[in-house]
């Protein structure tokens, strides 16, 4: 089944977001290998695809798990999540209705 990671970022975490990305983005990339994967990607501060210093304010990943707990368990163990850039994350099926 799908399921939605939306997380929300601290205030003033982007020099951590910087430095926990390297490993953030090979997390990502290995279920990108094994087919799971839908979408990865962060949520800009300001409305740019390059938001400099303004930085962001979560992500959202959309992908594949046997079941919520194993996607809780994945999110838990993200370098965003350890590295103190992520406040909160929420974690829930998703049903992907378009584009079929």
């Amino acid at each position: 089944m799908l399921y939605a990671i939306i997380s929300r970022d601290h205030p003033d975490s982007l020099t951590k977001r910087r430095a926990a990305r390297p490993a953030h983005l090979e997390r990502l990339h290995r279920l990108q290998d094994e087919g799971r994967l839908v979408l990865a990607g962060p949520h800009p501060a300001i409305d740019a695809a390059d938001p400099g210093d303004a930085g962001f304010t979560g992500s959202l990943v959309v992908a594949e798990f046997a079941d919520l707990e194993t996607a809780r368990s994945w999110a838990e163990a993200d370098p965003y999540a350890h590295a103190g850039v992520y406040a909160e994350v929420v974690v829930k099926p998703f049903l992907k209705a378009l584009p079929a």
